[in-house]
């Protein structure tokens, strides 16, 4: 079957996470029509749902319900049917009496990455209080990362479940490197970004050249607030960051003394700033990202600058910014966006799919040119993935 016969015949499927649940968007490959299958866990917050590619039928769901608390689902049937981990993510409970780290219990798992391509079955799971969990059957099980979870150093750049964001800090954006199962990164809110080439059991900082709020000493780890982080999978050596404090990039040299994260946010139009949550990253061209802005001024409204929302996309790495709002509402909508919810496709004219707080699922034909509404009146949604279907 040729190239161009195989992706006609793609489905492909929105995953989208919500406040009150999750739905799955079945599409054509012309990505014209959609069919909402949903709600899937009604009630429950839902933060991330995942499909993994390496076996294009496991569905993970990361959940906080009323009644089991913190858990994950699984389905091997996309979606029609689910079972709870056997041993959803929870903290190893300090052994030594004398130990200086106090014992914590996950509030919720926040961020789902399916593991390298290599490594069948194998996931990564961040959480809130911040914590790094790993399975290696499907997520029918997860143990906790004593590299980091039980690192009195990292610990002490983490804070407590009442400090960071509102519902409490984040271990978010894990990345694998394609090229080594081995490399792995995260970033923490507040806590900086951290990268490990040993599989996790040890790790070193990635901050330097970026900011801090005002006031604030960068050189303390803890003060450092990265809201997504991506890796291009183009150019696994180059990686963006929307952070608190800017819009960054940054390229690997090999020698930790030149690996400066460059602000390329300073581009953005001064109306507009370069302070939000989502970073995306074109998945075959290392020069080309987007963010989503928010109105990061004063007292942080968290809501689209002038009630105008648009996406920003940069081709050539940061030094220019193009406003991309056609088909959006022009006015009077305050609605933004959290950081896990915009992503793209890889079809050959990528598409950007965006969900909103205020329960609309958008998408972004031809690179975000052209957007046209998808679904309204969701829940408040935290998290949008998109995957090919055969």
């Amino acid at each position: 079957m040729s190239p161009i016969s195989a992706r006609a015949k793609q489905r492909l499927v929105i995953l989208v996470a919500t406040r009150k649940g999750g739905w799955l968007f079945h599409g054509d490959a012309g990505r014209k029509n959609w069919t909402a299958d949903g709600p899937h866990f009604l009630g429950h917050n839902i933060s991330h749902l995942q499909l993994d590619p390496r076996d294009g039928r496991t569905l993970l769901a990361a959940a906080k319900t009323g009644h089991l608390g913190p858990t994950i689902f699984r389905s091997t049937d996309l979606g029609v049917s689910w079972q709870e981990a056997q041993q959803p993510p929870a903290f190893a409970q300090p052994s030594a009496p004398d130990t200086d780290l106090p014992a914590r219990s996950v509030d919720h798992t926040f961020w789902l990455t399916p593991g390298h391509a290599s490594e069948s079955g194998t996931w990564y799971a961040g959480t809130s209080p911040q914590g790094l969990f790993r399975s290696e059957d499907s997520g029918v099980s997860w143990a906790p990362l004593a590299g980091v979870n039980d690192n009195p150093q990292l610990r002490g750049w983490m804070g407590t479940v009442q400090d960071g964001t509102p519902d409490g800090p984040k271990l978010h954006s894990i990345i694998i490197d394609p090229r080594d199962p081995a490399h792995l990164y995260f970033g923490m809110s507040g806590g900086g970004v951290h990268e490990s080439r040993d599989g996790g059991q040890t790790w070193a900082t990635l901050i330097q050249g970026m900011q801090v709020v005002g006031g604030f000493d960068p050189n303390d780890v803890s003060f450092h607030d990265p809201h997504c982080l991506r890796l291009c999978p183009s150019k696994p050596d180059r990686l963006y960051q929307q952070n608190h404090c800017g819009i960054y990039r940054i390229d690997r040299s090999g020698d930790p003394a030149n690996d400066v994260w460059q602000r390329i946010g300073e581009k953005m139009p001064a109306s507009v700033g370069d302070i939000g949550f989502p970073m995306v990253v074109h998945p075959t061209d290392a020069d080309t990202a987007w963010v989503f802005p928010m109105d990061g001024s004063d007292v942080w409204p968290r809501t689209a600058p002038d009630g105008s929302p648009a996406a920003y996309i940069t081709r050539d790495a940061g030094n220019t910014w193009q406003r991309l709002d056609r088909g959006l509402p022009q006015a009077q909508a305050w609605w933004t966006l959290k950081r896990q919810a915009m992503t793209v496709d890889a079809q050959p004219a990528p598409a950007l799919y965006l969900g909103t707080t205020s329960g609309e699922l958008w998408i972004g034909h031809e690179e975000g040119a052209s957007w046209a509404n998808i679904a309204r009146h969701l829940p408040e949604i935290y998290a949008v993935e998109v995957a090919v279907l055969q």
